[in-house]
């Protein structure tokens, strides 16, 4: 049995994501598929101040359907190697 990395699922996941993204992209004109590319933004903003360092990062990611579908294709290329 092979041992798999870590990072190359994280790889694959992020790849479907993208690659998800882009078809919602291509077909947001279609209003017949609007289920599948509409999307919901998760957004997390954590900041501190701790008197010597500073810090404030914004991350929002954008998830529909199809970035699922895209993701869930990922995880079964990447247990097909």
């Amino acid at each position: 049995m092979k041992k798999k990395n870590v990072g190359t699922l994280l790889l694959f996941l992020i790849l479907g994501w993208l690659a998800g993204a882009w078809i919602a992209k291509l077909l947001e004109p279609v209003k017949a598929l609007s289920l599948l590319t509409a999307s919901t933004v998760l957004s997390w903003s954590p900041q501190a101040d701790l008197d010597i360092i500073t810090y404030d990062i914004t991350i929002h990611l954008k998830l529909c359907l199809l970035s699922l579908a895209g993701m869930i294709t990922a995880v079964w290329l990447y247990r097909r190697l």
